[in-house]
């Protein structure tokens, strides 16, 4: 993921990781359900303080372009990156179905994979 911070922008730090992330999710460079990097890893990365990069994070969430999951991370909303709302509900009905089933989560994707190669 590439984002590059300009110090003497009038755009604060968190804002242009914020418009940067979301510019990448639109433009398809970071997929729906894909995970970003831990708050304090970007930090490191961009010699930027873990709670700028936290803000950025946070005004995403509340934009509803990213998820956190706890322990598992800040993912990618179907949304951010651009999914039609049709096949969000296409993904989440079939989920829905699976887990009635009974089917394990990696049987599920590898059954859509096996799918989509036809």
């Amino acid at each position: 993921m590439q984002i590059v911070i300009d110090p003497g922008s009038a755009t604060p730090p968190y804002e242009q990781v914020r418009l940067r992330i979301a510019e990448l999710a639109a433009g398809g460079q970071l997929a729906a359900g894909q995970k970003l990097p831990p708050v304090r890893v970007l930090a490191a990365e961009l010699g930027l303080a873990a709670n700028t990069v936290a803000r950025a994070y946070r005004e995403l969430e509340l934009a509803g372009l990213v998820e956190t999951r706890g322990r598992l991370g800040t993912v990618v909303t179907a949304r951010a990156a651009g999914t039609s709302a049709q096949a969000q509900k296409a993904a989440a009905a079939y989920a829905e179905r699976v887990k009635a089933l009974g089917v394990p989560p990696e049987t599920a994707l590898a059954l859509v994979r096996a799918a989509l190669e036809l």
